[in-house]
């Protein structure tokens, strides 16, 4: 199953950061944010990879193209032509997809661009600037028991974010609140499983997938939950990215499944 993930915004809230590079290359440990995420994923076997990107994309690709040069030791030797010996290969199981989804394209126009890469499968989904200890095995249950055409990871971070209207009975979103200073609210936290006919909601490059395509899937019916009671934490300004360095110095990282 192939993941999908969200790299192209142009991060201004950390500014501090996305000016020289993208959000998701901004590193936590040495290590970008993106590469973090997609060893989460890699932990529980889901190793196939689509890049969305956009902002400064081009960080991104050469990232990969050079991927074994920031991994291992290498040897060039110039008295043979340049030759290059890599040493201590670090070799990870993914097959990586970098597509250019454009520069002002919103969150759901960038899927829709990426279709092609998709087919007609069922995909993961999620934002490249946030890190959990989500238990992909336990999402991808509920989203086949659901029978929905997506299933939103919540959780329930406290005040900034809009919260999510949660009918538990029927283990749906039923709608959308702006952000709420009431404790106890459930907020879309990425890590989503997406049905093929998503693409029916997804209109142009305008599309904003937290908007229109949500709203008309959790009035269908179609928008599942699951509800996360772990570790969940989104690098949106410095001051978060000072928060999870400071976790992964510790030895404190929780999203850290992989050995």
């Amino acid at each position: 199953m192939k993941t999908v993930i969200l790299a192209g915004g142009f991060g201004t809230r950390i500014s501090e950061e996305s000016h020289l590079r993208p959000k998701p290359m901004v590193e936590i440990g040495g290590m970008p944010i993106l590469w973090h995420i997609m060893k989460h994923y890699s932990h529980f076997g889901f190793n196939d990879f689509i890049i969305c990107c956009g902002y400064m994309g081009y960080v991104i690709k050469e990232y990969f193209a050079d991927y074994y040069l920031h991994r291992s030791d290498v040897t060039f030797d110039f008295r043979n032509g340049n030759e290059m010996v890599i040493h201590n290969n670090v070799a990870e199981p993914w097959r990586v997809t970098l597509v250019d989804t454009g520069l002002n394209t919103q969150t759901g126009g960038r899927i829709r661009r990426v279709r092609p890469f998709i087919g007609g499968e069922r995909f993961f989904l999620t934002y490249g600037d946030g890190v959990s200890s989500v238990d992909l095995r336990a999402l991808l249950k509920t989203h086949e028991e659901s029978g929905k055409t997506v299933t939103v990871t919540a959780i329930q971070p406290g005040g900034r974010f809009g919260v999510l209207n949660i009918n538990d009975r029927e283990g749906s979103i039923v709608g959308f609140q702006e952000k709420s200073k009431e404790d106890g609210g459930w907020i879309n936290a990425g890590f989503m499983l997406m049905e093929p006919d998503v693409f029916d909601y997804l209109d142009g490059d305008l599309t904003v997938l937290e908007r229109a395509p949500m709203e008309g899937l959790a009035r269908a019916g179609r928008l599942g939950v699951y509800k996360h009671q772990g570790f969940w934490r989104c690098m949106d300004t410095a001051r978060d990215k000072t928060t999870l360095e400071k976790l992964w110095e510790a030895g404190e990282a929780e999203w850290k499944l992989w050995n």
